[in-house]
């Protein structure tokens, strides 16, 4: 095992007791916020607790300044001294040690099994050492460079801050054994719909089906038309191709990458039966003038949005902007599940009545199937892990912003010299940022450039929705959406983006396209 392998680390005993007892600054504490920095997660073993609490009890209170200290005081100061550890549960399989010398030793191998391969245990005992592999000791585990890790998105430190609450609501899920439609379901449900302002909320398989079953709730079907935007991610359209229908594109505003409101009555025909607009990256689509259109012409507008939840637009949450809306649990989401999940949205209450039982086969009784349906229920597991995330959802949001004001003001320099187009905002919106997308020209070589330096970047999308060969329109062109399949570039966005490792994105991509922007210079000075 490589020091660079190891991204969990499990402090056994002698080591929480030999950090409770070190004074701050010392080189165990360094080498352990170096780890934290670049990425590597701390553990302290429940099966220990006993062992660990008496040794840091007993370690501190042969101190000069403490002459005695009791075992609450000893988990007192293992919370201060590691503020960012997590305690790792004990396991029935860990327990199959009592033959051995140091049985808590093979508990502990046991326990870090279910972390991966790139876990370690930390012991400063010689007899765990002497055991080798998982054991290291102190020496090894400080980084050669001193450099903060950079993650597109960080789930393991959002997972690491709920996880009471996360292993809790698991476990009674565990319990009682509905692990399908179960009490969660309905409780998500009315917290979804309250915090989106909502009269209904109904919990769903995925965004996707979210979005199929809203358009058969509406009855859409062979020979009409749905109007969304051409440049967003497959499943937009795919659901309208699916049901026989044909999507028709109106071209995106490229400020805002949302469909452009002014475009779409013109694509409006006699076969026209849905407006369905997407707020992209988190940014609300310009929902009034476009429910103002399907108001005119009588079609309901369903707003898509999958990376918008938790937004804003004139006051009013993404979600309850419409007759319908439909929004996505992947876990890449600003509210991401588990796997996956979605929900539908409405204030009519006999529309969310038909999609419940859409979800459900089509039953409104017990085998007795009033619609064609699918199997869209919501797992409850996830439906318990969206519970905890709620909690901080509203945090994580506040945390976004302040990811996206940084980036605001470590990059304005290259978009005042016209390199780059930072994202913008409309003054009546908030965005939920799930992503933080730039332009730039030279996006492919840029993009190039960031992964070796070991920036991990993304791009949304590459292909506008007419050119997919699935769904393939020849006679469509949308200009605007062609050139932000060729121009955008997602950087890392996520509520627990430090500034150390933001000033690196930021510092990397602008030395990267400095370089860039050299090259090109003097090839085309060559050129002349």
């Amino acid at each position: 095992m490589t020091k660079q392998a190891l991204t969990d680390l499990v402090l056994d005993a002698s080591i929480a007791a030999t950090l409770c007892a070190d004074t701050p600054g010392n080189d165990l504490s360094l080498a352990l916020e170096r780890v934290c920095v670049q990425g590597m997660r701390l553990w302290l073993y429940t099966g220990e607790i006993h062992d660990t609490l008496t040794r840091v009890q007993a370690k501190i209170s042969t101190t000069e300044s403490v002459k005695s200290m009791t075992i609450s005081d000893a988990r007192q100061c293992l919370d201060q001294k590691l503020p960012k550890f997590q305690w790792l549960a004990a396991l029935s399989q860990d327990m199959e040690c009592a033959d051995d010398a140091d049985p808590l030793a093979v508990a502990l191998i046991c326990s870090i099994e279910r972390l991966g391969g790139n876990a370690g245990i930390l012991s400063g005992m010689p007899s765990r050492l002497d055991r080798g592999t998982p054991f290291t000791d102190v020496d090894s585990v400080f980084p050669s460079e001193f450099e903060p890790r950079v993650d597109f998105i960080d789930l393991k430190t959002q997972q690491d801050r709920i996880r009471p609450t996360l292993e809790s609501g698991i476990h009674r899920v565990l319990h009682h054994g509905r692990y399908v439609m179960g009490a969660e379901i309905e409780a998500l449900e009315e917290r979804l719909a309250q915090m989106a302002g909502v009269e209904h909320c109904v919990c769903v398989s995925s965004g996707t089906d979210a979005l199929l079953m809203t358009l058969m709730a509406l009855e859409i079907g062979p020979g009409d038309e749905v109007i969304t935007s051409p440049f967003t991610f497959f499943a937009t359209a795919e659901v309208i191709a699916l049901l026989g229908a044909t999507p028709v594109y109106a071209d995106i505003d490229p400020q805002t990458f949302n469909i452009d409101a002014a475009k779409i009555e013109a694509a409006i025909t006699g076969r026209t039966r849905a407006i369905m607009p997407v707020s992209l990256y988190g940014q609300c689509a310009e929902m009034d003038e476009i429910n103002a259109i399907g108001q005119r012409h009588s079609v309901p507008v369903i707003e898509d949005a999958a990376q918008s939840f938790g937004a804003t637009y004139r006051g009013q949450r993404s979600c309850a902007l419409s007759e319908i809306a439909c929004t996505s649990f992947f876990p890449a989401k600003p509210l991401g599940a588990y796997g996956d999940g979605g929900a539908c949205f409405t204030p009519d209450e006999n529309l969310a009545l038909k999609l419940r039982q859409i979800r459900d086969h089509g039953q409104d009784r017990r085998y007795h199937h009033a619609h064609l349906g699918v199997n869209g229920r919501l797992d409850t597991m996830q439906a318990a892990v969206l519970l905890a995330k709620l909690d901080i959802f509203e945090d994580e949001i506040n945390r976004r912003q302040v990811v996206a004001q940084r980036y605001a003001q470590q990059l304005a320099v290259l978009e005042n010299e016209s390199k780059l187009a930072l994202p913008m905002v409309r003054s009546h919106n908030t965005s939920s940022w799930a992503q933080y997308t730039i332009r730039v020209q030279c996006r492919d070589e840029l993009q190039q450039a960031l992964t070796k330096s070991q920036i991990p970047t993304a791009v949304h999308y590459p292909v506008p929705l007419y050119r997919q060969p699935a769904l393939a329109q020849s006679e469509t062109h949308c200009p605007q959406s062609d050139r932000a399949a060729d121009e955008v570039l997602s950087l890392p966005m996520h509520p627990y983006l430090g500034e150390m490792a933001q000033e690196r994105v930021s510092q990397t991509l602008a030395e990267a396209l400095s370089c860039l922007l050299v090259g090109s210079d003097q090839h085309a000075g060559a050129k002349i």
